[in-house]
């Protein structure tokens, strides 16, 4: 009973700071791309332009939900739920922040620790692409459907350069150990020769350009591009159920940057992140919000100053390059593993 109860508080914990940190992202970004752009960005509604967020999802909540006769209106209405469901549900298995023990009693902040969190987030994240595609068919437009069809054929290409890249990672765990693990708990406290970080960061320019493919963030927001297909699969959707994709989207580069944070920066570490100490958590959990708002940072910068690419041009990237050069970057890991161990 003590389980469930302590794993129903960390997941609603979670979800609150999804979604805070969701509606702060988005006046983060738009500052951001203000001053990129010499602009000033939000700052009329809150000292600073702080109370945007709310004032955007008051606007959103409050407008008129009209659904068009011609969709299927089921499966119209649950698509933007599934496209965010699995933006929360993958946090279960990232672990936030240093252990503690209170009163002898083991704390975690980790909503599941299992031994197979790899394999779990990629079948999360590719549950996520049904929402879109769903979205797009059961809007019964031209325009959604092929945003959805656009989709479905990006993320299929782009996952395997990124499923490459997670299995060399994974190999790494070798190093040091008896065996490997697909824990992202364990493969956070793995301690590694220097060699090994710089190799591992080596891949690191690749996984993120496969990240923002899967999240479909510019220059390769192809399924939803306005000056082709005007909002591609989300064209009849508005009000609140917009505003649910829009949320899938910027949790979801959340979630791709604690992903990246865990896999190559070591997650909560960092200086005073000690676990069993009273401060541990509070200082690791800062680490890892520090190294995911850096990741957006990238996320944003690469937005404000990249054009949006071709679709052949973003297919051809994939197979033409991304994908040999993760089968070469799994080969030779393979190999330094089989000289290291």
């Amino acid at each position: 009973m003590a389980l469930v109860i302590s794993t129903f508080i960390k997941s609603l914990v979670l979800i609150v700071l999804l979604l805070v940190g969701f509606a702060y992202l988005t006046y983060y970004e738009r500052k951001l791309l203000a001053r990129f752009a010499g602009r000033l960005g939000p700052n009329r509604a809150g000292p600073l332009g702080l109370l945007q967020p709310i004032a955007d999802a008051v606007k959103a909540i409050f407008k008129e939900e009209i659904v068009p006769g011609h969709v299927d209106k089921v499966v119209y209405l649950l698509a933007p739920a599934l496209a965010l469901i699995p933006a929360l549900v993958v946090w279960a298995v990232i672990p936030i922040a240093p252990p503690v023990t209170v009163l002898g009693y083991p704390i975690t902040f980790q909503v599941a620790d299992v031994n197979v969190a790899v394999l779990y987030l990629f079948a999360i994240m590719s549950v996520a692409t049904y929402g879109v595609v769903l979205a797009g068919w059961s809007s019964n437009n031209n325009y959604s459907l092929m945003g959805a069809l656009r989709t479905a054929s990006q993320m299929i290409s782009y996952e395997l350069p990124l499923g490459l890249l997670m299995v060399a990672i994974i190999l790494t765990t070798n190093i040091g150990r008896d065996v490997g693990t697909m824990s992202l708990s364990a493969i956070v406290d793995q301690s590694r020769p220097w060699w090994l970080w710089l190799w591992l960061w080596l891949a690191f320019p690749f996984f993120f350009i496969c990240m923002l493919a899967e999240n479909n963030r510019s220059p390769f927001d192809l399924p939803e591009t306005e000056n082709e297909l005007i909002a591609g699969f989300q064209v009849e959707y508005g009000g609140i159920k917009f505003a649910l994709f829009y949320m899938a989207e910027y949790i979801g580069m959340i979630t791709g940057s604690a992903i990246m944070a865990t896999l190559f920066f070591g997650g909560w570490h960092g200086p005073l992140a000690t676990p069993n100490t009273w401060y541990g958590p509070f200082v690791g959990f800062g680490w890892f919000v520090v190294k995911i708002l850096v990741l957006l940072f990238i996320y944003i910068w690469v937005r404000a100053s990249t054009p949006r690419v071709r679709y052949d041009q973003l297919l051809r990237f994939c197979w033409k390059f991304l994908v040999p050069v993760s089968i070469l970057y799994l080969a030779i890991t393979a190999v330094l593993v089989v000289f290291t161990a």
